[in-house]
């Protein structure tokens, strides 16, 4: 085996000093540029071929000699836009770019069309037997990068409203191949390509690359916005390797040679940030980078993008105020419809949750929910749930035409639908589901009794054909993000809207979430803080109380705690969330210690930032906005990966690179790692 590896060293070290040597001393003939009538070698099994055959002279290796003409190409007179504004007839000019597919006329006449660099113009190339060029033009296959010379001509029939690109030609003089696009990749504006080749799709996909030079402005225009703030925010970068502190999700841990020790990827720039506030850095902002590993969902990646921005002496309420002027130069400089020009509507959390079900709800399409407090008869309730104790809510969704039957229809078909199971197969009870028909006694309600109905229709406001949805949920305070009817009522919009039922809901509706409680039971499914006192900070443990009444409750009930807690939400999804956060370190450390019980370890993982906050840390507060999200909602996109150059999959994997990867054991060692069964 050594003797193997030795010889095989030694083979291509002789490799490699042939090609050194090649370059350095290279003939003559070589040198002036002489073709090579050897066809091209364009495979790496070739190169390993020509690797293990180091007696080939160097004159028996073209592939070279092409990539000789790539690297001393001519470069272009102008870039396609400045082109079209100063063209003129007889000029002549070099224009880089992709050629198109080729049309031969006659054996004496060809026409191609080439892209410019950024794939958004193009001009046509015309190409007569005359000169070298025709032959070269044959030889290039489509979609290959290549530098063109030629001469301007104005095109035959343009005239004063004829489009700049369709008043020009080129024809062409000299054609520059700059590499090959090979034959066995077909390529059209409707080919899907599969994730392995990200690249060619985004290639292929124009809607993809106008994604990402809308994902550019709409950085720009915030960046600008902030800056020209009075006082302005100062951008700054924070560091990407950061230690495991217990913020409420999973991290991703970076191993050390150093034994036992690993960075962690940050989950935002919360504490770092809050170090600034700290530094007589009044206005901060950045496109952080942050990482969470939790599982993934249309809108979410495992990486993603957050514009953060954090204000000392500044209260919620400046943020809020912040962020909505941000949101409206957005909307005015890229967006058909303005944002709102007033303050942006508020809601706080309970009414969300009990109006819509959602802490993030969609209010375009109303549907909004009631709680049916009396008259419901025990044994409608007792079909409807199993629970001893509960509330009833109910929504209705308008019908379609005054047609019973079509309402029929349509939730017949949703509830036995693969979107209906989780809601039939609800622990807590499956919806009641009833359709206003007034040619039916009592219009179809029998079950609620003639008071109750008579209730319903007063304050439903029914009509013929409507939808009725009851559910039955614990009686309990509202905790997490969403309730069971909720989710209903969202998914029957969903399903309404694809299936034709309903039309789409336009416009945008801004609102923000206010008053979250300040904590949460502890989640099964979720890291939370890491505390033992069966209770977790609903936002992150920097969150401060909104009133001095909630200051107070930490002592007697924290879970009645309001939290100074703001998310701001459009159209159902939620664009980011901010806080007022806890200033005083004798504070944060009686969150952290007393309320979350975290043990001692736990808590020495924050004594960065409680030495930062008892140098006399200003109040601040802030926010961060899902920088992908907020592009996927102002381009009307499904999912976040539409507006990624390069996304993770459903799995968290890039399938284009193979990431993540298998740990060598060379690398296991070298990070004194072991796997475990």
């Amino acid at each position: 085996m050594l003797l193997g590896s030795a010889a095989r060293y030694s083979r291509l070290r002789s490799t490699y000093i042939e090609i050194s040597n090649y370059f350095r001393y290279r003939p003559a003939t070589l040198r002036t540029g002489l073709r090579c009538n050897v066809a091209p070698v364009r495979s790496f099994q070739a190169l390993s071929c020509l690797r293990e055959q180091p007696h080939i002279q160097p004159s028996h290796r073209p592939f070279l000699e092409e990539y000789k003409k790539a690297v001393e190409f001519p470069p272009a007179t102008h870039d396609f836009e400045t082109f079209f504004n100063q063209a003129a007839p007889d000029q002549e000019v070099v224009l880089h770019g992709y050629l198109g597919n080729r049309a031969d006329l006659s054996k004496k006449l060809s026409f191609a069309r080439l892209t410019d660099p950024t794939m958004t113009q193009n001009i046509q190339l015309i190409s007569f037997a005359k000169n070298d060029a025709f032959q070269k033009l044959k030889s290039v296959n489509a979609n290959s990068p290549v530098a063109v010379r030629g001469k301007v001509q104005s095109k035959k029939g343009s005239g004063p409203d004829t489009p700049k690109n369709e008043c020009w030609e080129l024809f062409v003089e000299d054609i520059h191949p700059l590499n090959d696009f090979p034959k066995d990749i077909i390529m059209t504006p409707e080919t899907v390509f599969p994730p392995e080749q990200r690249y060619l799709q985004l290639r292929s996909d124009g809607e993809l690359r106008d994604a990402l030079r809308f994902r550019a402005q709409v950085h720009s225009i915030c960046k600008d916005g902030l800056e020209k703030c009075q006082p302005p925010f100062v951008e700054v970068e924070t560091p990407l390797l950061f230690k495991s502190t217990p913020e409420g999700a999973r991290e991703f841990l970076v191993p050390t040679r150093r034994p036992g020790m690993a960075y962690a990827l940050p989950q935002s720039p919360q504490q770092y940030k809050q170090l600034l506030m700290a530094s007589g850095i009044p206005r901060y902002f950045q496109f952080a980078r942050c990482f969470r590993d939790e599982d993934l969902r249309a809108d979410r990646q495992p990486e993603f993008t957050q514009l953060d921005l954090e204000m000392s002496f500044a209260t919620g309420e400046d943020v809020m105020r912040i962020m909505e002027e941000v949101i409206r130069k957005l909307w005015s400089s890229l967006m058909k419809e303005s944002a709102p020009s007033g303050p942006f509507k508020r809601l706080s959390y309970q009414d969300a949750m009990s109006r819509y079900g959602s802490d993030k709800p969609d209010t375009r399409f109303g549907m909004e929910i009631s709680r049916l407090d009396y008259l419901l008869p025990v044994d409608l309730i007792s079909k409807i749930t199993p629970l001893t104790e509960s509330f009833v809510d109910v929504f209705k969704m308008e019908g379609n035409d005054n047609d019973p039957e079509a309402t029929t229809k349509f939730i017949t078909e949703f509830l036995d639908s693969p979107a209906g199971a989780p809601f039939n197969n609800n622990p807590d009870g499956a919806p009641g589901i009833f359709v206003y028909n007034a040619k039916k006694p009592l219009c179809g309600l029998q079950p609620f009794g003639f008071e109750a109905a008579e209730h319903l229709e007063d304050i439903l406001e029914l009509d013929h054909g409507d939808l009725i949805v009851i559910q039955a949920r614990p009686k309990a305070p509202f905790t997490g993000g969403s309730t069971a009817i909720g989710d209903l009522r969202r998914a029957l919009q969903t399903a309404a809207v694809s299936s034709g039922f309903k039309p789409a809901p336009t416009g945008f509706d801004f609102l923000w979430i206010t008053d979250f409680p300040l904590f949460s039971p502890s989640s099964e499914t979720e890291p939370g803080q890491g505390g033992t006192a069966g209770i977790q900070s609903t936002h992150h443990p920097f969150t401060a109380p909104k009133t001095a009444g909630d200051v107070d409750a930490l002592l007697t009930d924290p879970t009645q705690a309001i939290a100074d807690h703001y998310d701001l939400v459009v159209n159902g999804v939620e664009l980011g969330g901010g806080s007022r956060r806890i200033h005083d370190a004798a504070v944060q450390e009686f969150i952290l210690r007393d309320i979350l019980q975290m043990p001692a370890e736990r808590l020495a993982d924050f004594d960065h930032l409680l030495s930062a906050l008892r140098a006399g840390c200003p109040p601040h507060a802030g926010i961060a906005l899902g920088f992908d999200r907020l592009v996927v909602v102002m381009l009307g996109k499904e999912s976040v990966r539409d507006v990624i150059a390069f996304p993770k999959s459903g799995k968290g994997e890039d399938p284009m690179v193979k990431a993540p990867s298998l740990m060598s054991s060379e690398a296991l060692d070298m990070y004194r790692l072991r796997l475990r069964e």
